[in-house]
């Protein structure tokens, strides 16, 4: 047993929020701008897409602390918003 059993920086599970918010924004944006997706998806893509922000603003605290990757919390918190506003503008548009 000479290996320590603290868990160290990496082991966190804040490095999985960047990721995680970079997927769903992904998902929110492609279901908020690729009509042929937009029936499939319009109602996750508000879900999906607040969750990014969400996820994304904690992993981008947290990657300012050090821990987790800063540039896929912001890519994901950026791609959350632009799908959850675009589904939003579109729902208002058709008047829903």
């Amino acid at each position: 047993m000479s290996e320590s059993t603290v868990s160290g920086r990496s082991d966190s599970p804040a490095v999985a929020l960047g990721p995680t918010a970079l997927v769903l924004g992904v998902f929110s944006a492609l279901g908020a701008w690729v009509p042929s997706l937009l029936l499939v998806t319009l109602p996750w893509a508000i879900l999906a897409g607040a969750l990014a922000v969400a996820l994304g603003a904690m992993g981008v605290h947290h990657a300012r602390r050090g821990t987790g990757r800063l540039w896929a919390a912001v890519a994901g918190t950026a791609l959350g918003a632009i799908g959850c506003a675009g589904t939003t503008a579109l729902l208002f548009a058709l008047g829903a």
